[in-house]
């Protein structure tokens, strides 16, 4: 039986999210995120927030930095 390859497939996310983390300045957290990195709007504050630009959902309201990185499978 043969299957078929899909270039374009890809099992990974496109971008994590990096957070900080609550234990301590150099540990961070990441969040898969399903899109691009130009995907999402980051807007600092007291509370930083990351939105999908496609939907305006938001995908994350917390302590920041935070940044969006792009990821190779």
């Amino acid at each position: 039986m043969s299957k078929t390859l899909d270039l374009f497939a890809c099992d990974r996310s496109q971008s994590v999210l990096r957070t900080p983390s609550w234990l301590g300045p150099d540990v961070h957290e990441e969040i898969e995120l399903a899109l691009e990195p130009g995907d999402y709007k980051i807007t600092p504050g007291d509370r930083w927030t990351v939105v999908e630009l496609k939907t305006g959902k938001t995908v994350y309201s917390g302590i920041g930095p935070v940044q969006i990185i792009h990821v190779t499978a």
